[in-house]
Formats: C-alpha cells, structure tokens, sequence
C-alpha cells in the first residue's frame, strides 16, 4: 500500500467517524425527546477504481413499522373510550345517584313524602306550600337534566368541529412534509428531522382518526383508516363538518338539522360499524352528540311524560275537564302524545296551585279547577295526588322496559342503565389504556440506548485514535523521505 493510498484511508476513516459521532451525539441529546426514532451510520467499503477507504452509505432511523401500527390503533381505541367514559360520568352526575341530595331520585321522594304529610293535615298552608314546592323542584330537576343533555350535545359538535379543523391542518402539514422529504431523495440522513415531526403529526392524528401509514416513493407516505377512507396519498383528504350553536332535542343527523361528516365533498357515516373512520375521538364525539345523548333525552321524556300522564289521569281530579292540563304540565298546556319529544325540557307546574304565578295553594287540597276553596280538612285529592306517584304504571315511551312500576322506580332502572353503561364503558377504557401503555412501553425499549450509545462513542474514539495516529506515521514517513 502507497503512502497515499494509506493517506486517503485515513481520511475516509475520519469522516465516517465524525459522522457517526455527530449520530450517536444527536442520538443521545434526544433521548427524551418525542417521537424521536434513534439513528444508525451505514457504513461500506469503498472500491471505486483506485480509490479505498470506508463510505457513508446513510444514516437509518430505527423504527419498528408494526410496532408502530399498532400503538397508533391503540391510541386511537384509547381515545374513543375515553372520550365516551368523560360522557357516561357527567351524565350519571346530572341525574343523580339515589338517595344524593339534588338527585332526581331525591326529589321524586322528596314530593312524595311532602304529599303524604299534606294529606295528614290538608288544612296547614305551610304544608301546602312545601308540597306545591317540591313539586315545582322535581319539574325544575327534569328540565336542568334535558338541558345538561343537550348541553353536552352542543358541546359535542363543537368538539367535533374543532376535531374536523385539527384533522385537515395535521393532514396539510403531514403532506408538506411529504413534499420536502421526498425533495431530498428519501436519503434518510438528510430528512431524519422531517421524518421525526411527520411521525409525531401522524401519531396526533391517531388520536382522533384511526390511521395506517403506507409507504410510497422517496420516503413519502400514504395515509388510510382501517375502514377504508384515504385520508392522503398525494394529496391530502379535506373533512368537511357544519357546527350548530346550539342543539336542540328534535335536532338530529336523520333529519337533516345536524350536519354530518363529508370527505372530499362525499358523505360518510360518522360512526357505527360502517363509519370508514370509527375507533377515534371523532367517531366517540359523534356517537355521543346522535346516540348516547339523544337515547338519555328519550328515556328523561319518558319519565316526564310519565309524570305528567300520572296527574292528568281521567277521573284523578273531578275539577278538570278533558282539555285541562293536571299538576304538571307541558309548558302550562296539557300533554299530548305527539308532541313527546323534548317534553322533559318543558314540564312544568301548573300555574293554578302557584302563588307565585297568581295560583293559589288551597286548589292542590280542592281541585286544580276550583273557583273556590272547599273543605279546609278534606284530603281526598292529596291522598289521589301521593297515589298517583306510588302506583305501578307501565311507561308509554323509551325502552326502560313494559313492567309496570311506580315512578321511582321507573327511575332507578333508568338509573341503574347509566350505571351499567358507565362500568362497561371503563372496562373497555381499563382494557384500552394497558394495551395501549403495554405497546408505547415497547416503543420506548426500542428507542435510544444510552448505554448502547455510549459503548459506540468509545469504540468511535478508538476509531478516530487510530486513523489520526495513521495520518501521523505517514507524516512522518513523508518527511523522513524528504529528509534523504
């Protein structure tokens, strides 16, 4: 070997450790850092001509694929179930746990026992009174419960809205990077960086459309949901949503007074086994504003009505005529069947037995339709009235079952629903968030190895030592020849 040639394999050697160095440096300061995949020098012999030495082949970012896909998907499943176990707790708190003060369970007993002690001694106005009070509590109860409904479903569109613009600003920055990674040839070395912040765009985007990275030429990717939408290949998807200000009960996706979910100017559904985006946060919000919210509405209209039907009974006050509301009515006016949904967010007490309102308390011991007051100790209508709560009905809406029960009880099982609904809930959410723990743990063992690295530091300090001295000991051949 010439001197030379030994010269130009020094060289060589010492930019292939320089760079490693540089790696293994960048690959150590990052530990910490997110989505941050460690790099790899590869390195070969270099044979062109006459030339020797060692080459650059590339520096490789490490990353499993699979491993990748599926924490991504898990990711997404713990978004989902989150986002509807937050919404199965604020519902189970707005109706109240039996027996909790403010409850409606609570204020159902409340009115019941506030008749009975009534109807002990019907001449006492103070009794009278807090009977009239109770009542008008449990009316108020029911509409705050539809109100926080459609609160919640009003804060779901909003949400869903905001989802929509995160999704199409993530996808127009993960094809921007596209663009710039597949600029530089897919040379890895060059594009790491980009690669590292179209990972974390591609895992935020997870979170709330379940999404498969494909790769395509020059180191850009594609992008499809399991169910099949592309959401970019090229050209990145647009989602397209309208947001409501606010929702109303008889709003809903199958008429048409709630907006729904368009890709690329095509509908799609939103959610359900046939969503093309379901598993996500999205789907979770979308399920919450047009099933879960819309399903508590119904059965709260339910027992409403069945409340208001309990004390608007034929025969149950002789002072009403066929037409006349009873206790409790549909926004001062009688119930009517047709008119069912939203009711729980419009019941409210019959003006004639509140003072307030220009009624008057004797008519809840004499009649709702009384001109005058009757007999001070007569307690025929008040014991009516405590009956007509305790009797067991059958509800004529919802699906809280046929078996006749008396109104407490209708709203326990109603109750005692969004209490199984919220367990089965966080126990997909328990499942979701360990599997999901289990792969990132997994990712992590696959990142950075700062024992590893430093090992390598050694072995490139070695490295470098070694050709520096070769560049020394031809040195100094060279002036020794000179010297002669």
């Amino acid at each position: 070997m010439s001197i030379s040639s030994a010269l130009a394999n020094a060289l060589t050697g010492l930019a292939a450790t320089a760079r490693a160095a540089n790696v293994t440096s960048s690959n150590l300061a990052n530990v910490l850092t997110e989505g941050y995949a460690p790099r790899s020098v590869e390195l070969s012999a270099q044979t062109l001509g006459q030339r020797s030495g060692v080459q650059v082949v590339g520096v490789t970012r490490q990353v499993d694929m699979a491993l990748l896909a599926d924490r991504r998907l898990a990711d997404a499943e713990l978004a989902y179930t989150g986002t509807l176990v937050d919404f199965a707790d604020q519902l189970e708190r707005l109706i109240g746990i039996p027996g909790e003060p403010g409850s409606l369970s609570t204020r159902i007993a409340d009115f019941d026992a506030s008749l009975i002690s009534a109807a002990s001694k019907p001449e006492a106005e103070e009794r009278l009174f807090a009977a009239v009070a109770r009542a008008d509590e449990l009316a108020t109860a029911l509409r705050a419960a539809s109100s926080d409904v459609q609160a919640r479903r009003t804060e779901a569109d909003s949400q869903i809205a905001r989802a929509v613009d995160t999704v199409n600003t993530t996808l127009e920055q993960i094809q921007r990077l596209n663009v710039q990674i597949g600029a530089a040839g897919g040379d890895s070395g060059v594009t790491a960086s980009l690669e590292d912040q179209r990972q974390r765009l591609i895992d935020r985007l997870s979170e709330f459309v379940p999404t498969r990275q494909v790769p395509r030429d020059s180191g850009s990717v594609a992008l499809f949901t399991p169910g099949g939408a592309v959401l970019l290949d090229g050209t990145a998807a647009t989602l397209e949503f309208s947001q409501s200000n606010v929702i109303a009960p008889q709003m809903t996706l199958q008429n048409g007074l709630l907006s729904g979910l368009q890709i690329n100017g095509v509908s799609v559904a939103p959610s359900g086994n046939a969503s093309p985006v379901r598993g996500g946060k999205l789907a979770a919000l979308f399920e919450i504003r047009d099933l879960h919210a819309p399903d508590a509405q119904t059965q709260l209209d339910a027992l409403a009505r069945d409340l208001i039907e309990r004390f608007q009974a034929p025969g149950l006050d002789p002072t009403l005529g066929a037409a006349d509301a009873g206790l409790f009515t549909d926004a001062g006016a009688r119930f009517d069947v047709v008119d069912e949904v939203g009711v729980s967010g419009r019941i409210a007490l019959n003006s004639s037995v509140d003072p307030d309102a220009g009624g008057a308390l004797w008519r809840l011991r004499n009649g709702l339709g009384a001109a005058a007051p009757g007999a001070p100790g007569d307690a025929t209508l008040l014991q009516a009235f405590q009956s007509a709560v305790s009797v067991a009905t059958s509800l004529g809406s919802g699906d809280l079952g046929l078996t006749a029960r008396s109104l407490s009880e209708h709203l326990s099982s109603f109750v005692s629903r969004i209490g199984q609904q919220r367990l089965t809930q966080e126990n997909a959410l328990s499942f979701a968030a360990v599997l999901q723990s289990e792969l990132a743990m997994l990712e992590r063992e696959n990142g950075v190895d700062t024992d590893a690295e430093l090992q390598k530091l050694l072995l490139i300090e070695q490295a470098y030592a070694a050709n520096a001295r070769l560049i020394e000991t031809a040195d100094d051949m060279i002036q020794t020849l000179l010297r002669i």
